[in-house]
């Protein structure tokens, strides 16, 4: 069964000192099962790994080299999550107190019916008050 894939375990994955044994098995089912994740996610990931580089965390080889990576896998992208912005995802944002932007991710899982996989832990909490199945740790 497919996930929906947030940007915060994307991130786990790709810096390597935040990667834990449940970030790898959110990725290893993602690579049998693929993922979906809503058309803000490419902003989102470019945004944090361009931050990345303009603090000093990273160089712009690791930023592109991890694009590059990432864009090779079974992810596939949301075509409607700006359809749903103005209703269901700014409902479930005011309901449980995110960001739109967390919301989106929310919205398509319900939306899809599938899992989640985050690390936000206020994300985690309304999935769950939302009935929403979370996938990892």
């Amino acid at each position: 069964m497919s996930f929906v894939l947030d940007s915060s375990v994307t991130m786990a994955w790709a810096y390597a000192e935040e990667t834990s044994q449940a970030v790898r098995e959110v990725f290893e089912h993602l690579a049998q099962h693929g993922a979906w994740v809503p058309s803000l996610w490419r902003l989102d990931v470019a945004n944090v790994l361009e931050m990345s580089v303009r603090r000093g965390r990273r160089d712009a080889a690791f930023r592109d080299a991890t694009l590059e990576d990432l864009a090779l896998l079974p992810i596939a992208v949301d075509t409607e999550t700006d359809r749903h912005a103005w209703d269901a995802t700014l409902h479930l944002a005011t309901r449980h107190r995110l960001t739109t932007y967390d919301a989106a991710y929310l919205e398509l899982a319900q939306r899809r019916e599938l899992p989640l996989a985050t690390l936000d832990s206020e994300l985690r909490s309304a999935a769950g008050a939302e009935k929403v199945p979370l996938l990892g740790a």
